[in-house]
């Protein structure tokens, strides 16, 4: 892991871009909590590398938008078996 906070924001907007991984597979990947994952990709990495930050947004945008999906699959996998 980076040694600062700058570092880590963009290691992980760049493991996230690479693999195309949700919040949280990024914070197990990186041993943090989805929150710090959140917070340096939201907050914090648009001050440092902007363009960076466009990237990673494309993303998190697409994970959005397939969540709900993921939820149901899921739920499906949770009760399957249990008709």
């Amino acid at each position: 892991m980076s040694d600062t906070i700058e570092e880590r924001a963009c290691e992980l907007a760049v493991y996230m871009i690479e693999t195309g991984a949700t919040v949280r597979a990024a914070a197990r990947h990186f041993g943090i909590s989805k929150s710090t994952v959140h917070k340096d990709l939201s907050q914090r990495l648009p001050k440092y590398n902007h363009k960076l930050y466009e990237e990673v947004r494309k993303v998190l945008d697409i994970n959005k938008s397939q969540r709900h999906i993921r939820g149901g699959l899921a739920t499906r996998r949770k009760y399957k078996g249990f008709d």
